[in-house]
């Protein structure tokens, strides 16, 4: 939206073309819209996010009526639902649960289908997914987005931003594509990864696109349990005071979750095992067969080094 508004010429003269009135017609946003200032979040709207964001991860199922009831509980102080609401989108998170067809989706994007349904993923670079997450700091807050392998439970690439812009989005799917190449590629529904700039890179490779069911926590399970990890082993332990901050520890700790951390659901390996050893058994069970049968190299993609971003 800032990007369109400042693409206004403000200095046009009543009476020459093209007008502010036509301006804005073209680039899509009202006129009232161009003057709009959003109001900024106060320290108390602060405390409310991150009371929102802990809440979510232990009730991701509650919608602003019940979260605004939640946040009065705890703080003993009124809070308005209409105000959770708006804390809420502001954030980019929304009840999670599955949820009658009562409407079409917008026109604005095509929708893509699940295709996680009954499958059996048993191989890494067979399934990536990605998400975003709010990251609450000392003073204000960030976005941070994460591509892991859904099998090895790998995180491929990540990024933090200010805004909910799909350029950092679009940035950490470069930087994953850099490193290999999956069958499938899962997100949910969000703007960020239903434009042209994410599913045009995806196709450009002949990578099948899936997306969640709208506000179905079960579809990309996987990720929110990494979201979950990151925030109680590492984002709630800190109060980063700026991004830069952020940045590197969140770069650290993704190296500690990739090589060093064991996962129970994999063996108590860590990622990083999981995801060069299958790769490693799959290309030597490759050579040894080719040795009879020619089997064609073509299309594997080792992926034996830690993936960090920074």
């Amino acid at each position: 939206m800032e990007q369109r508004r400042a693409g206004i010429d403000r200095r046009s003269v009543p009476g020459t073309a093209p007008s502010i009135t036509h301006q804005c017609e073209l680039l899509g946003i009202s006129r009232s819209g161009l003057y709009y200032q959003a109001k900024g979040i106060t320290d108390e709207e602060h405390e409310l996010m991150k009371m929102i964001d802990r809440q979510y991860l232990l009730t991701p199922f509650y919608g602003a009526r019940k979260m605004a009831v939640e946040l009065t509980r705890q703080t003993g102080l009124p809070v308005n639902r209409k105000r959770v609401r708006r804390l809420m989108q502001l954030m980019g998170i929304r009840a999670l649960y599955r949820r009658p067809r009562t409407s079409k989706p917008s026109s604005g994007h095509h929708i893509y289908p699940y295709l996680l349904r009954d499958l059996k993923i048993t191989q890494p670079n067979q399934v990536w997914a990605a998400d975003i997450t709010y990251i609450p700091m000392a003073k204000g807050f960030m976005y941070l987005v994460a591509i892991i392998d859904w099998y090895s439970r790998y995180v491929i690439s990540w990024r933090l931003s200010n805004t909910m812009d799909d350029d950092f989005c679009v940035a950490a799917l470069e930087e994953a594509l850099s490193k290999g190449t999956p069958e499938i590629f899962n997100t949910d529904q969000g703007s960020q990864f239903t434009g042209e700039a994410f599913t045009g890179l995806l196709k450009e490779h002949d990578i099948k696109i899936s997306m969640d069911g709208k506000g179905s926590y079960n579809d990309n399970l996987f990720i929110e349990r990494l979201w979950r990890t990151v925030k109680y082993e590492e984002v709630y332990l800190k109060a980063y005071k700026d991004g830069g901050e952020a940045r590197i520890s969140l770069g650290e700790y993704f190296r500690f979750y990739n090589t060093i951390r064991p996962h129970q659901s994999l063996g108590y390996r860590t990622p990083a095992e999981v995801h060069g050893y299958i790769m490693e058994n799959t290309v030597t069970k490759v050579v040894k067969s080719s040795v009879t049968n020619t089997v064609g190299m073509a299309g594997l993609s080792l992926s034996k080094a830690p993936f960090l971003s920074y």
